[in-house]
């Protein structure tokens, strides 16, 4: 297990957001772990871990091109994805311990579960490789690439895991974990770019038709759908039964999704590519307006606005009472939650899309220049 730095303590959560999970409840993130995109199955993007800045660049590690994906971590161990085909194994000391050759690009974060992980490619393939070895389990073939996380569902009673991942094939697509066979999939009306938020026996995603979907996970039937105008490039966070996310139109919204209908929407907005963090009755985003949001999570009120010198693409996370931002201008930042005022910032120098990995020893993230940045103490 990784050492946890005595200036980087974890605080204990208020509500642990688990839903259901009981054979995988493991997989939210924590003190030193973080195993998918946005922390956990609900995609809510927050962690419990208290970070105490200010920190100092720990490593770096250059891949052959561009990184677009968002790394995960579990214990001593860091999984992303490059432009260059490959996934990447890291150590928390920045060695490579091995890399899988995808064989074309790699954007969509990896799903830490278990003793495997999980990741999509540009050519529809969804893969999963033991996390020790890097050796190739199974691989499943969709007909459109996947540039979205994958997620977690469990099946009869918790017997059967269920990987979900969407595809730009329309389709949400929910796949064995343990033998790459697909158990069913869901036809949508367009593209589908973010990954599927899960709470209870729900699947929450927002696609490129224009509506955010309601899937049952049992079988894959359509519990209903919210139409919201135009394009949702990215995921929803949800908590309970609220579904939060934005548009490409520059709209916010709150989806009750048991009542399957908008309980507010907050416009003036630039287009939304960014999942948002929710906690502490706050959800933050950040827009290609170049502003990081913080609406009130009751009523859609902004609470506070920051502004960026580039396009915040990246998704948001919180942790305990700040926000780490990472930035298209090539900023990675820690803002106050309760106001948006800066505590810390680091400039690398070129932008960054993907999700930052936090973990009570280090903030990680990709950059567009190749490179994995490794932040601590």
């Amino acid at each position: 297990m990784m050492k946890i730095s005595p200036y980087l303590r974890t605080g204990i959560p208020a509500v642990i957001f688990l839903f259901g999970w009981c054979s995988v409840a493991a997989q939210v993130a924590g003190a030193d772990c973080w195993p998918l995109y946005r922390g956990n199955a609900q995609l809510t993007g927050n962690t419990p871990v208290v970070l105490q800045p200010p920190f100092k660049l720990l490593w770096t590690y250059k891949t052959g091109d561009a990184i677009k994906s968002s790394p995960v971590i579990c214990g001593d161990m860091i999984y992303i994805g490059s432009n260059d085909g490959f996934l990447y194994a890291l150590t928390t000391a920045g060695k490579l311990k091995w890399k899988f050759n995808a064989g074309t690009s790699v954007e969509s974060p990896p799903l830490i579960l278990r003793n495997t992980v999980y990741f999509g490619s540009l050519e529809g393939i969804l893969f999963a490789v033991d996390s020790g070895s890097g050796k190739l389990k199974w691989k499943y073939k969709t007909d459109g690439q996947i540039s979205g996380s994958a997620n977690f569902i469990t099946r009869h009673s918790g017997k059967q895991t269920c990987i979900l991942v969407g595809s730009y094939d329309y389709n949400l697509h929910c796949v064995d974990a343990a033998t790459g066979k697909g158990i069913w999939k869901y036809e949508s009306g367009n593209y589908i770019n973010g990954a599927p938020a899960v709470s209870g026996k729900l699947a929450i995603f927002g696609g490129c038709d224009g509506f955010l979907h309601l899937v049952g996970t049992d079988n894959g039937k359509q519990e209903d759908q919210v139409a919201v105008g135009t394009y949702i490039p990215a995921s929803a966070a949800v908590l309970g039964d609220k579904a939060f996310f934005g548009n490409y139109d520059g709209d916010f919204f709150c989806v009750d999704t048991r009542l399957k209908k908008i309980l507010w929407k907050t416009g003036g907005g630039g287009a939304f590519v960014a999942s948002p963090a929710a906690a502490g009755g706050k959800i933050v985003t950040g827009s290609q307006n170049h502003y990081i949001t913080c609406f009130d999570a009751m009523d859609g009120k902004v609470v506070w606005k920051y502004k960026t010198n580039g396009k915040v693409d990246a998704s948001p996370v919180i942790a305990g009472s700040q926000v780490v931002v990472a930035s298209g201008d090539g900023m990675i930042l820690l803002l106050g939650l309760p106001k948006g005022n800066v505590v810390w910032s680091w400039e690398i120098g070129s932008p960054m899309t993907g999700t930052p990995a936090v973990t009570a020893g280090m903030i990680v993230v990709g950059a567009g220049d190749g490179k994995v940045y490794a932040f601590g103490r």
